[in-house]
């Protein structure tokens, strides 16, 4: 019987050949597995095997459970968002496309990932792979099997608590959530969630006459671990070693996370991401370490889990980070991603900052760490060499005299004028140790070194604290922008400085708990 062709052919030129298709351009791809010689497969009894494997590295295919159904889905881009797949594919037209860019809340879903914790999310900033192996339930699967409305669907009715109807579903999906899951603060809870018409007193009455009821067994679901084929355009990684082999093949690539940031570079400037990592895929970067005096917490750490890590060193840190974004976002969104879009604005980093937090860095197997402040160059310019990523973020753990003054138009859901963070130490009435950092007030979130050095060595006093307003005009030249004047952005920043005093002295400096 005649040898196959295949069989004198070892396996590493096979290989060989595959590698190289493996990192050509599309273009090439095609072309090349036309011309592909007979032995490109080990053995004819391998072909099939080696078909899928060829198949891997250039489709994704990817599964996920809707309303109750496993569905599976292959993304050509992985730049398609789940409000387009619900409404253009599924033919799920509940779920409504408001701002498109996760403000408003009209998109809600909800989505329980293998922890079984419901949480609401904006469709419209979820890309597909983000959802391998997560439930989603949109406002036509709230109801029971058997037809039964969601107590909180029965709530809205009996309480009135819709007009036009357009906001509603997201609406309903947030308070089943929330349902789910026993929250009752419903002014934070449905932060998120914007109505233009029915006013939100009626809602907020529905959501308390839900809350009254036992949650409905079909609520209750922990998806199982799917089968996820990945591709080299499309790549989700298991680990950070993965991710580090991956990106430093592919250093132009996007680094997706939470996507609420990236997710409008789709939606709104309709950009074409090429390929891309979906990085929270990675078990160890969603983890947070105890190391005795310091968290070491992984970049996809989304910012609701790293909000429960510092509530118990930091209530004022805690407080900051419960007013970035919404539910929807903080539930998406991750400290990795907020601290490497390099945001001038961006919340997190002045907090760090002045918490004494250090990155780590990775390329391939090499890693460097530096101080977070150290990170920042100049706008949109971070020390982050090609292919390097942010893997995880240390931070000390004493934190008792860290306070973060967040100042915007809205209390909810807005983006900052102006964020102060301070950590100061004192001993024996002096002070030894100053860390204060600032967004909004330069280019990158930035210490205010001068006046760290002012208040070094000085006595505990109001008067070492008014002198050292000089100092801080010194250390920054804001800019006036739609959110602020500069002159507001330095009046702001000193005033904040006089309230850390009184903050420190347990006087009360917070507007809502001064009562008349």
């Amino acid at each position: 019987m005649p040898q196959h062709p295949a069989q004198n052919v070892p396996h590493t030129e096979t290989c060989a050949l595959q590698e190289t298709i493996f990192f050509l351009p599309d273009s090439q791809k095609s072309e090349l597995l036309e011309r592909r010689p007979p032995w490109f497969y080990a053995a004819s009894d391998h072909r099939a095997k080696d078909e899928q494997t060829v198949a891997r590295l250039f489709q994704m295919n990817m599964s996920f459970l809707l309303n109750g159904t496993l569905v599976s889905v292959a993304p050509k881009t992985g730049s398609e968002t789940l409000l387009d797949y619900l409404r253009l594919e599924a033919n799920l037209c509940g779920t409504k496309e408001g701002c498109n860019e996760g403000d408003c809340g009209a998109c809600t879903v909800i989505v329980t990932q293998q922890d079984g914790v419901p949480r609401p999310m904006n469709a419209c900033i979820l890309f597909l792979p983000q959802l391998q192996g997560c439930s989603v339930r949109t406002v036509e699967g709230l109801a029971g099997p058997d037809g039964a409305l969601h107590p909180v669907q029965e709530a809205m009715i009996a309480h009135h608590g819709a007009q036009c109807g357009f906001c509603t579903p997201g609406f309903v999906t947030t308070m089943a959530a929330t349902h789910a899951t026993g929250e009752t603060d419903f002014d934070a809870a449905l932060a998120g969630n914007l109505c233009r018409c029915t006013g939100y007193a009626p809602i907020i009455r529905a959501a308390e006459a839900a809350a009254q009821v036992p949650v409905p067994a079909w609520m209750r679901e922990r998806p199982e671990p799917q089968a996820l084929q990945s591709s080299d355009d499309i790549f989700c990684p298991q680990s950070s070693d993965e991710l580090a082999q991956w990106y430093a093949r592919n250093p132009d690539a996007t680094l997706i996370a939470g996507g609420t940031d990236v997710g409008l570079w789709v939606t709104k400037n309709m950009q074409d991401l090429g390929p891309v990592a979906f990085v929270s895929h990675a078990k160890d970067l969603r983890q947070i370490h105890d190391e005795t005096d310091s968290l070491r917490i992984g970049a996809a750490v989304t910012i609701t889990n790293l909000m429960q890590a510092i509530r118990p060193l930091s209530a004022s840190a805690h407080q900051l980070f419960s007013r970035y974004g919404s539910p929807q976002v903080r539930n998406a969104a991750t400290i990795g991603g907020n601290i490497a879009n390099g945001s001038p604005i961006g919340d997190g980093s002045p907090a760090l900052i002045a918490m004494g937090a250090r990155l780590v860095l990775r390329h391939a197997d090499a890693r460097r760490s530096l101080d977070l402040e150290d990170f920042f160059l100049a706008y949109q310019q971070q020390d982050r060499r090609p292919g390097e990523f942010v893997e995880s973020i240390e931070l000390p753990k004493a934190q008792d005299s860290l306070r973060c003054y967040k100042l915007s138009k809205r209390f909810d859901q807005d983006i900052s004028a102006l964020c102060g963070c301070f950590k100061l130490e004192q001993e024996a009435g002096v002070i030894t140790q100053a860390r204060i950092a600032f967004g909004g007030m330069a280019a990158t979130p930035a210490r205010a070194v001068k006046t760290e050095a002012a208040l070094c060595g000085q006595p505990w006093s109001l008067e070492t604290f008014e002198q050292a307003q000089a100092a801080l005009a010194e250390d920054f030249t804001p800019l006036s922008d739609m959110r602020a004047t500069a002159e507001y952005r330095r009046q702001a920043a000193s005033n904040m400085l006089i309230r850390y005093f009184h903050d420190l002295q347990e006087s009360t400096v917070n507007i809502r708990e001064v009562h008349p």
